[in-house]
Protein backbone atom coordinates (compact mmCIF):
# COMPACT_ATOMS: atom_id res chain seq x y z
CA UNK A 1 0.00 0.00 0.00
CA UNK A 2 2.68 2.52 1.08
CA UNK A 3 6.24 2.33 -0.23
CA UNK A 4 8.96 4.76 0.82
CA UNK A 5 12.35 4.51 -0.81
CA UNK A 6 15.54 6.46 -0.03
CA UNK A 7 13.54 9.39 1.36
CA UNK A 8 15.54 12.49 2.31
CA UNK A 9 14.16 15.63 3.97
CA UNK A 10 16.13 18.63 5.23
CA UNK A 11 15.24 21.78 7.17
CA UNK A 12 17.45 24.77 6.45
CA UNK A 13 20.21 22.52 5.18
CA UNK A 14 20.06 20.23 8.22
CA UNK A 15 19.13 16.64 7.38
CA UNK A 16 16.01 15.35 9.15
CA UNK A 17 15.52 12.13 7.17
CA UNK A 18 18.44 10.39 5.52
CA UNK A 19 17.62 7.77 2.88
CA UNK A 20 14.76 6.18 4.83
CA UNK A 21 12.99 3.20 3.26
CA UNK A 22 9.96 1.34 4.62
CA UNK A 23 6.96 -0.66 3.47
CA UNK A 24 3.40 -0.78 4.80
CA UNK A 25 1.25 -3.51 3.32
CA UNK A 26 -2.53 -3.30 3.21
CA UNK A 27 -4.01 -4.45 6.52
CA UNK A 28 -0.72 -4.14 8.40
CA UNK A 29 -0.21 -2.51 11.78
CA UNK A 30 3.26 -0.97 11.56
CA UNK A 31 4.90 0.83 14.49
CA UNK A 32 7.80 3.26 14.30
CA UNK A 33 9.77 3.91 17.48
CA UNK A 34 12.80 6.00 18.28
CA UNK A 35 14.03 8.86 20.47
CA UNK A 36 12.94 12.49 20.30
CA UNK A 37 14.32 14.24 17.23
CA UNK A 38 14.84 11.01 15.31
CA UNK A 39 12.66 12.15 12.39
CA UNK A 40 9.47 10.22 13.12
CA UNK A 41 7.12 13.20 12.89
CA UNK A 42 8.96 14.50 9.82
CA UNK A 43 8.33 11.16 8.15
CA UNK A 44 4.59 11.52 8.73
CA UNK A 45 4.62 15.10 7.46
CA UNK A 46 6.39 13.90 4.32
CA UNK A 47 3.62 11.37 3.70
CA UNK A 48 0.83 13.88 4.29
CA UNK A 49 2.63 16.54 2.26
CA UNK A 50 3.21 19.26 4.86
CA UNK A 51 7.01 19.27 4.41
CA UNK A 52 8.91 19.21 1.10
CA UNK A 53 10.90 16.16 0.10
CA UNK A 54 14.48 16.70 -1.03
CA UNK A 55 14.84 13.34 -2.76
CA UNK A 56 13.47 9.82 -2.76
CA UNK A 57 10.11 8.24 -3.55
CA UNK A 58 6.76 7.81 -1.79
CA UNK A 59 4.07 5.73 -3.47
CA UNK A 60 0.57 5.01 -2.18
CA UNK A 61 -1.37 2.24 -3.89
CA UNK A 62 1.02 2.58 -6.81
CA UNK A 63 0.61 6.36 -7.18
CA UNK A 64 3.47 8.83 -6.88
CA UNK A 65 2.45 10.64 -3.71
CA UNK A 66 5.05 13.39 -4.01
CA UNK A 67 3.39 14.54 -7.24
CA UNK A 68 0.01 14.89 -5.51
CA UNK A 69 -0.74 18.14 -3.61
CA UNK A 70 -1.12 17.81 0.16
CA UNK A 71 -4.80 18.84 0.13
CA UNK A 72 -5.63 15.99 -2.26
CA UNK A 73 -3.93 13.23 -0.28
CA UNK A 74 -6.78 12.69 2.24
CA UNK A 75 -9.07 11.99 -0.72
CA UNK A 76 -6.81 9.03 -1.59
CA UNK A 77 -7.57 7.49 1.81
CA UNK A 78 -4.75 8.84 3.99
CA UNK A 79 -5.68 10.18 7.44
CA UNK A 80 -2.98 11.87 9.54
CA UNK A 81 -3.76 12.23 13.26
CA UNK A 82 -1.07 14.75 14.24
CA UNK A 83 1.16 15.00 17.25
CA UNK A 84 -0.41 17.15 19.97
CA UNK A 85 -3.99 16.36 18.88
CA UNK A 86 -4.64 19.75 17.21
CA UNK A 87 -8.41 19.72 17.58
CA UNK A 88 -10.39 22.80 16.57
CA UNK A 89 -10.95 24.22 20.08
CA UNK A 90 -13.80 26.59 19.23
CA UNK A 91 -15.82 23.94 17.40
CA UNK A 92 -17.95 21.32 19.10
CA UNK A 93 -16.96 17.68 19.18
CA UNK A 94 -19.42 16.87 16.42
CA UNK A 95 -18.24 19.80 14.30
CA UNK A 96 -14.66 18.54 14.64
CA UNK A 97 -15.79 15.16 13.35
CA UNK A 98 -17.62 16.81 10.46
CA UNK A 99 -14.38 18.57 9.53
CA UNK A 100 -12.80 15.13 9.13
CA UNK A 101 -15.65 13.94 6.93
CA UNK A 102 -14.98 16.35 4.05
CA UNK A 103 -13.63 13.65 1.73
CA UNK A 104 -16.01 12.06 -0.75
CA UNK A 105 -15.96 8.74 1.10
CA UNK A 106 -16.26 10.52 4.44
CA UNK A 107 -19.41 12.31 3.33
CA UNK A 108 -20.80 9.10 1.87
CA UNK A 109 -20.13 7.09 5.05
CA UNK A 110 -20.88 9.86 7.58
CA UNK A 111 -23.79 8.18 9.35
CA UNK A 112 -22.13 4.77 9.72
CA UNK A 113 -18.80 6.34 10.69
CA UNK A 114 -20.44 8.54 13.32
CA UNK A 115 -22.26 5.55 14.80
CA UNK A 116 -18.99 3.58 14.96
CA UNK A 117 -17.09 6.49 16.52
CA UNK A 118 -19.68 7.16 19.22
CA UNK A 119 -19.86 3.48 20.06
CA UNK A 120 -16.07 3.32 20.28
CA UNK A 121 -15.82 6.50 22.38
CA UNK A 122 -19.10 6.82 24.33
CA UNK A 123 -17.85 9.92 26.15
CA UNK A 124 -17.84 11.76 22.82
CA UNK A 125 -21.53 10.99 22.43
CA UNK A 126 -22.13 12.63 25.81
CA UNK A 127 -19.96 15.62 24.87
CA UNK A 128 -20.86 15.98 21.19
CA UNK A 129 -22.27 19.52 21.69
CA UNK A 130 -19.34 20.61 23.89
CA UNK A 131 -16.49 22.76 22.58
CA UNK A 132 -13.49 20.54 21.93
CA UNK A 133 -11.14 22.99 23.61
CA UNK A 134 -12.88 22.40 26.95
CA UNK A 135 -12.27 18.63 26.93
CA UNK A 136 -9.56 16.81 28.83
CA UNK A 137 -6.38 15.79 27.00
CA UNK A 138 -7.54 12.20 26.67
CA UNK A 139 -10.93 13.24 25.31
CA UNK A 140 -9.26 15.57 22.82
CA UNK A 141 -7.10 12.67 21.65
CA UNK A 142 -10.28 10.65 21.11
CA UNK A 143 -11.66 13.53 19.02
CA UNK A 144 -8.46 13.67 16.96
CA UNK A 145 -8.55 9.94 16.23
CA UNK A 146 -12.28 10.05 15.54
CA UNK A 147 -11.81 12.99 13.16
CA UNK A 148 -9.34 10.84 11.20
CA UNK A 149 -11.80 7.95 11.13
CA UNK A 150 -14.54 10.24 9.85
CA UNK A 151 -12.72 10.51 6.51
CA UNK A 152 -13.12 6.75 5.89
CA UNK A 153 -9.37 6.24 5.52
CA UNK A 154 -7.53 3.28 4.07
CA UNK A 155 -4.37 4.27 5.98
CA UNK A 156 -4.60 5.74 9.50
CA UNK A 157 -1.39 7.48 10.61
CA UNK A 158 -1.16 8.15 14.35
CA UNK A 159 1.60 10.43 15.63
CA UNK A 160 2.33 10.02 19.36
CA UNK A 161 -1.29 9.36 20.48
CA UNK A 162 -0.18 8.85 24.11
CA UNK A 163 1.67 12.18 24.37
CA UNK A 164 0.86 14.07 27.55
CA UNK A 165 -1.68 11.52 28.77
CA UNK A 166 -1.83 9.75 32.11
CA UNK A 167 -0.79 6.08 31.83
CA UNK A 168 -4.31 4.74 32.35
CA UNK A 169 -5.72 7.09 29.71
CA UNK A 170 -2.93 6.20 27.29
CA UNK A 171 -3.70 2.51 27.82
CA UNK A 172 -7.33 3.10 26.88
CA UNK A 173 -6.26 4.94 23.73
CA UNK A 174 -4.07 2.01 22.70
CA UNK A 175 -6.94 -0.39 23.32
CA UNK A 176 -9.15 1.74 21.09
CA UNK A 177 -6.53 1.76 18.31
CA UNK A 178 -6.33 -2.04 18.39
CA UNK A 179 -10.12 -2.24 18.33
CA UNK A 180 -10.31 0.15 15.36
CA UNK A 181 -7.85 -1.94 13.41
CA UNK A 182 -9.79 -5.14 14.08
CA UNK A 183 -13.25 -3.70 13.47
CA UNK A 184 -12.40 -1.78 10.31
CA UNK A 185 -9.52 -3.89 8.95
CA UNK A 186 -7.62 -0.61 8.66
CA UNK A 187 -3.98 -0.24 7.79
CA UNK A 188 -2.33 1.53 10.74
CA UNK A 189 1.00 3.36 10.84
CA UNK A 190 1.89 4.39 14.39
CA UNK A 191 4.67 6.66 15.69
CA UNK A 192 5.06 6.28 19.44
CA UNK A 193 7.60 6.74 22.21
CA UNK A 194 5.90 4.19 24.44
CA UNK A 195 7.84 1.47 22.69
CA UNK A 196 6.44 -1.46 24.66
CA UNK A 197 2.84 -0.73 23.73
CA UNK A 198 3.76 0.22 20.16
CA UNK A 199 5.69 -2.97 19.49
CA UNK A 200 3.27 -5.26 21.32
CA UNK A 201 0.41 -3.92 19.20
CA UNK A 202 2.06 -4.10 15.78
CA UNK A 203 2.69 -6.75 13.14
CA UNK A 204 5.97 -5.17 12.05
CA UNK A 205 8.10 -2.30 13.24
CA UNK A 206 10.93 0.06 12.47
CA UNK A 207 13.41 1.77 14.78
CA UNK A 208 14.53 5.23 13.59
CA UNK A 209 17.51 7.08 15.00
CA UNK A 210 18.97 10.36 13.69
CA UNK A 211 16.92 10.20 10.52
CA UNK A 212 17.83 6.63 9.60
CA UNK A 213 16.20 3.23 9.94
CA UNK A 214 18.56 1.27 12.19
CA UNK A 215 16.38 -1.80 12.78
CA UNK A 216 13.30 -3.35 11.23
CA UNK A 217 11.48 -6.62 11.59
CA UNK A 218 8.44 -8.55 12.68
CA UNK A 219 7.02 -7.86 16.13
CA UNK A 220 8.66 -10.86 17.82
CA UNK A 221 12.03 -10.07 16.24
CA UNK A 222 12.09 -6.53 17.59
CA UNK A 223 10.76 -7.46 21.02
CA UNK A 224 13.51 -10.04 21.41
CA UNK A 225 16.32 -7.89 19.97
CA UNK A 226 18.81 -7.09 22.70
CA UNK A 227 19.41 -3.54 21.45
CA UNK A 228 15.70 -2.77 21.45
CA UNK A 229 15.20 -4.34 24.86
CA UNK A 230 17.97 -2.24 26.41
CA UNK A 231 17.36 1.06 24.63
CA UNK A 232 13.56 1.16 24.41
CA UNK A 233 12.00 -1.50 26.61
CA UNK A 234 14.06 -0.94 29.76
CA UNK A 235 15.02 -4.59 30.00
Amino acid sequence: MLEIRELCVAYGGVSALNAISLTVNAGDFVSIVGPNGAGKTTLFKSISGSVPVRSGHITFEGRDLIAIPAHERPHLGIAHVPEGRQVFPNLTVEENLEMGAYTETGRRDWKSNLAFILNLFPILDERRRQLAGTLSGGQQQMVAIARGLASSPKLLMLDEPSMGLAPAVADSIFEAIVEIRKARNLTVLLVEQRAVEALESCDRGYVIETGRVVLEGEQNELLSDERVRKAYLGM
